[in-house]
């Protein structure tokens, strides 16, 4: 199989430009006559529904959840990235697309990051439109702040509650086209394999989760929306239900599967506190604007601490160890996530960790000092240049308030500690997936009609995602990339007619979905889905997290491929299958995360070098940094499906071809 990313010729600030120039459309009258099956609604999925129900497409939309408000977007509190230079220290599209390249590790296609930078200032200027309350500053502007991996501040919030904000935006907008008939919603409803005529995507089979009951829906082309795979490690902070299933179908119908050992871990995560937590909470990278993070300096101190015999205030400024502050001092503490991330890790491992939990895994994030500074400027700026201790802290804490409560809140909430007080405890966590489905610059997979948007797909961030560019892709995607090549594509279905559901590529998808829950109700094993699940994410955190070594990747493999076993012969699954059954809907999203987990130690294994969130032990600097092999592995890994025993998939190589930035080692320093 050749890949093929119809990237366009040209200067890259006038491909995405002169493309667009040139696709072929579909006149407002024949639209109507178009069925456009879109699968997941956060912000890529809502934000592409709403745009092609606009255009007067026929839009067939699906959520597993009970509203399109609770897709998993509504978890990013940070901000969204766009290069609009409000601030006036330098910003750009050229830097934007070059500290995204730069933040991925140079392993993210040049041609699909710079579209993402070019697009990303109409995004602002859309949810502004949609009423979207983002933060302003005292003139009236809209204000920015900075995240990990960049020197500008270009990132736009509201509050604590960005993806919300930005979620309830789309949700409008989808809305709108709902009420209007153009875009018809299926709430609770999970897609369960993809349906392919004459080898093009025609439609999918998904299952009713409030009766049971499996449904085929036709269309002339199917959008994957459906987000990441994180939770294939089962502590993760992704919501719970999210999953891998509708991007796993699609690989097993022949769409490739891109770089899936691309997994970026967070590094401000409520530590892990006890062996039945069955996720983690995420606490917003934006905090990193305000707080520093530290261990302390003597071992002793870290042992009383995890003790109880000390509490971290006690410690003295000069006992403390910025460590990130002290190793990467031009960036200090916003570097890019999966240096913060490892950086933590390798002082834990030293033996400096600060939480009292089963590993001694924790580091502090400390707003004391912010405190004080924005306490005394604001003191200044009200006339009084000379501010008591107790004026400058209760200033000081009202800034904070006004621009992090909604999460300090969380925080007190989830622990009992009040952390205007005493520093938050975090620890790096799984987060985002950076690979998915293999997409080419039209975001369509290597199934025809197949399109795939947002943290589905692989196409933008390389090995590790910068923060605040989740949000930016997914809206990126759904508003401004697949109405002009969806479009482009259905431009030869204009006469094809309904597709019909009575084919018999639709009953044999059908027969095969129905087999697999009968296969598993029928099971009678004796152990839980869960006891799979929690199995699996200790083989993948241990041996595929955040350092990784052939020896562990090997033994991984092996792991997966007998749990996988086992889960088959041993998972008992109660109820149903015409009923609301979780446990059923379990089953099958953990059968896909069984296969996916040993792709991506494959993946990791054959990847002889350390890029971004991908860290091979032996592949590293004297100073513990990334060791790229650019010569041997500048390319996107796009694996082909060959049956059910996943030891026998392919690989394929797209090469990454840089023309117009300059390969460089990543200094943070």
């Amino acid at each position: 199989m050749k890949l093929d990313s119809k990237i366009p010729e040209g200067h890259i600030s006038k491909k995405w430009t002169d493309y667009k120039d040139h696709l072929k459309l579909v006149a407002p009258n024949n639209r109507p006559k178009i069925d456009i099956i879109v699968v997941g609604t956060g912000l890529a999925g809502a934000s592409a529904a709403a745009s092609l129900g606009e255009m007067g497409y026929n839009v067939k939309a699906f959520c597993f959840q009970d509203s399109p408000r609770r897709a998993h977007s509504i978890a990013a509190q940070g901000g969204i990235n766009a290069a609009k230079n409000y601030q006036n220290d330098g910003d750009s599209v050229y830097r934007l697309f070059y500290d995204t390249i730069k933040g991925g590790d140079y392993r993210a296609r040049e041609a699909n990051v710079h579209r993402l930078a070019e697009v990303s200032g109409n995004i602002i200027d859309q949810c502004v439109a949609q009423g979207v309350p983002f933060a302003r500053e005292y003139g009236g502007m809209l204000d920015n702040r900075s995240f990990g991996g960049t020197q500008v501040q270009r990132t736009f919030y509201a509050a604590g509650q960005t993806g919300q904000q930005l979620l309830l935006g789309a949700y409008s907008a989808l809305s709108r086209q709902i009420g209007l008939g153009r875009v018809q919603m299926f709430n609770r409803h999970e897609m369960l394999d993809l349906v392919k005529v004459d080898g093009k995507a025609r439609g999918i089979i998904a299952r009713n989760l409030i009766t049971g009951e499996i449904e085929r829906h036709s269309a002339h082309a199917v959008i994957i929306a459906s987000g990441g795979y994180g939770n294939v490690y089962f502590l993760s902070t992704n919501a719970m239900g999210s999953n891998v299933t509708a991007s796993w179908k699609v690989h097993k119908q022949g769409a490739l599967f891109a770089n899936p050992c691309f997994v970026q871990i967070h590094p401000t995560c409520i530590p892990v506190h006890g062996t039945n937590q069955s996720k983690l909470t995420l606490m917003s990278e934006s905090l990193r604007n305000s707080g520093r993070i530290w261990v302390p300096k003597k071992k002793e101190d870290a042992e009383a601490i995890r003790a109880g015999k000390l509490k971290p205030t006690q410690i003295a400024e000069e006992d403390r160890d910025y460590y990130l502050e002290r190793r990467y001092p031009a960036f200090g503490n916003l570097v890019p996530r999966d240096v913060a991330s490892r950086a933590a890790k390798e002082r834990c491992d030293a033996g400096y960790g600060i939480e009292a939990n089963a590993t001694n895994e924790g580091v502090y994030l400390d707003f004391s000092t912010e405190i004080q500074n924005k306490g005394k400027q604001a003191a200044y700026a009200q006339g009084n240049h000379n501010p008591s201790a107790e004026e400058i802290t209760k200033l000081g804490k009202a800034w904070l308030e006004e621009k992090y409560g909604n999460l300090f809140t969380m925080y007190q909430k989830i622990t009992d500690e009040n952390p205007y007080k005493t520093p938050m405890k975090i620890y790096p966590a799984v987060h985002y997936t950076m690979g998915g489905v293999w997409v080419d610059y039209n975001l369509q997979s290597t199934i025809p009609g197949c399109f795939v948007a947002g943290e589905a797909n692989f196409s933008d961030h390389g090995a590790n995602r910068l923060g605040a560019s989740a949000l930016m892709q997914g809206l990126a995607d759904g508003y401004f990339v697949l109405p002009y090549t969806v479009s482009n594509y259905l431009a030869d279905d204009i006469r094809t007619g309904k597709i019909s559901t009575e084919s018999q590529e639709f009953i044999d998808a059908e027969n095969r979905v129905k087999e697999q829950i009968n296969t598993f109700l029928n099971n009678n094993g004796s152990k839980s889905v869960d006891y799979f699940h929690k199995a699996l994410g200790h083989i993948m955190w241990n041996k595929v997290g955040m350092g990784r070594n052939a020896q562990g990747l090997k033994e991984a493999i092996e792991e997966i491929a007998k749990l996988k076993e086992e889960f088959h012969k041993d998972v008992f699954v109660p109820g149903s299958a015409n009923e609301l059954n979780p446990e059923l809907e379990k089953a099958l999203r953990v059968a896909d995360f069984m296969e996916l987990g040993q792709l991506m130690a494959m993946d990791a294994l054959q990847r002889n070098e350390s890029c971004g969130g991908h860290f091979r032990e032996e592949y590293q600097d004297a100073e513990g940094e990334t060791l790229r092999d650019d010569e041997n592995f500048s390319f996107v890994g796009a694996w082909e499906y060959k049956g059910g025993d996943i030891s026998k998939e392919e690989l394929h190589k797209e090469e990454l071809k840089y023309e117009f930035i300059k390969i460089a080692a990543r200094n943070y320093k």
